[in-house]
């Protein structure tokens, strides 16, 4: 068996027979990219811009006119974006992160409100906000109610008159100036008109540097966010870790509202711990108060690199439990899981919470396990090298030597199976980002989602990742015509 660190020319190899399928401009650029440039990689931090704005007025398109290129989707359909989206963008040589949003309703229910609740983190983690109208139906009263929030974050914004495609357009523009947010800049995604002014406009108020970085910052102390659900024991862990009472603590379930950050010294260093509110069942069944707080719980796991998930083990477990952990996961963060209050278990709780863990917690047998008591400190000191396990996870690259030897032994092993009477081949692949790892198969069809989470189980046994989520996607690339294959 050919050693996975002697195969830099088989990669070369395989990579010269990629020659013989369509690759566009966004394939050739992974490929080509130094291990340094890739997302994720130790480079300064990027400004964050958000484009938020009601459903159909054409923020997606105007995404994608900023980027030069087609990334973001598009259809003449509202509610087409759901999630906050990221593309790496670059205007007059500066670099900057673009962040996509779905429409933003006000008092909105079920999805409709989890959209809502996306654009409105997606303001509190953005150093600049394109706010977007469609000037063919002027301001209305979900415009209005948006730019008070807005106003509320305290962000520079920028309003954005979209479909203005004719001087007429410019003159219905006008009556954007009644928002009150100073001159609307006119521009037509679709057309490019104005895009060009209004990314110089972008330029003099994003600053050279974010406000505050999302994940790590390098030479500064890690980032550990606290969370779960209301009274689990966050506040009294973070008092612990801390050796002070730096947190209220109470046995009312919400004393937390907004996010704490302590700088506490643990195993010798210094870490940023961050104690959140309590996550309810679902940000749209709060009002008022509990909903920014779960908002702001959210963002502050966003500016995360690893999050403690506590759980109260001497309860049995909810689906506020899974929830809260599967959010962590979607958020990309690496992940520790303690059972807080240990010390309340008997022998019968024990055993019923092990058949819990078995059978609700599947999906993340890879997350350290930490048994702790946060009243008596009972081994919190475990936590640090959890943390340790799950970061080094979270930063690990696998070289695309390594990944390749591995994929082809798995492959000649275990094929994928025929479907109707094709076999997709995986070409080649590559890790495209750390924090978490994502992984780019090239592939000569579609591959099944069964297979894909065979080959990130494989993943994890030969690599490790413990504590990290990540990420298998597929490129589906066809021969070239004409060309005879090899």
């Amino acid at each position: 068996m050919t050693d996975p660190n002697d195969a830099a020319d088989p990669t070369e190899a395989l990579r010269a027979g990629l020659e013989d399928y369509e690759l566009d401009e966004s394939d050739i650029s992974l490929l080509d990219a130094a291990p340094e440039d890739l997302p994720g990689a130790d480079a300064g931090p990027l400004p964050v811009l958000a484009v938020v704005g009601r459903p159909n007025v054409g923020k997606s398109s105007l995404v994608n006119r900023i980027l030069g290129r087609r990334e973001a989707v598009v259809e003449d359909v509202p509610g087409v974006t759901r999630d906050r989206v990221t593309y790496p963008a670059t205007w007059a040589g500066r670099s900057f992160t673009v962040m996509d949003t779905g429409g933003w309703e006000v008092d909105v229910a079920g999805l409709d409100a989890r959209v809502a609740e996306q654009a409105e983190i997606a303001v509190e983690l953005a150093d600049a906000v394109l706010f977007v109208v469609d000037a063919t139906v002027g301001p209305t009263s979900t415009d209005e109610s948006v730019v008070r929030l807005l106003r509320r974050s305290g962000k520079p914004v920028l309003l954005v008159a979209n479909k203005v495609d004719d001087e007429r357009g410019e003159l219905e523009a006008a009556s954007l100036w009644s928002l009150g947010l100073g001159q609307p800049h006119p521009v037509s995604a679709l057309h490019g008109r104005g895009s060009g002014d209004l990314l110089d406009a972008v330029l003099e108020v994003l600053p050279q540097t974010p406000r505050e970085r999302l994940g790590p910052v390098a030479g500064g102390p890690r980032r550990v966010a606290l969370v779960g659900r209301p009274n689990v024991g966050k506040s009294s862990l973070l008092n612990r870790l801390a050796g002070s009472e730096r947190v209220v603590v109470d046995a009312t379930a919400g004393t937390t509202r907004d996010p704490v950050d302590e700088l506490v010294e643990l195993g010798g260093r210094t870490w940023q711990l961050v104690d959140t509110a309590g996550i309810r069942r679902r940000v749209h069944q709060t009002r008022g108060a509990d909903f920014y707080a779960s908002l702001r719980t959210q963002a502050a796991l966003e500016k995360a690199e690893v999050a403690v998930v506590l759980i109260d083990a001497s309860e049995t477990l909810t689906e506020q439990d899974t929830r809260i952990i599967s959010m962590v996961v979607e958020a990309g963060r690496a992940l520790v899981i303690a059972y807080n209050k240990w010390d309340l278990l008997d022998d019968e709780r024990r055993h019923y919470l092990e058949r819990e863990i078995e059978r609700d917690l599947v999906q993340v047998q890879w997350a350290p396990r930490v048994n702790v008591s946060a009243r008596t400190g009972r081994h919190v000191e475990r936590l640090v090298p959890a943390l340790d396990t799950a970061l080094e996870s979270w930063d690990a690259r696998v070289p695309t030597g390594r990944l390749n030897a591995f994929l082809g032994e798995l492959v000649a092993a275990h094929p994928h199976p025929v479907r109707g009477g094709k076999q997709p081949r995986i070409l080649f692949a590559t890790q495209a980002a750390t924090r978490p790892p994502r992984f780019v198969i090239f592939a000569s069809g579609f591959l099944e989602a069964g297979y894909r989470r065979f080959i990130e189980r494989r993943l994890r046994e030969t690599f490790g990742f413990t504590g990290t989520p990540i990420e298998v996607s597929v490129r589906v690339r066809e021969k070239r015509r004409g060309r005879p294959g090899r």
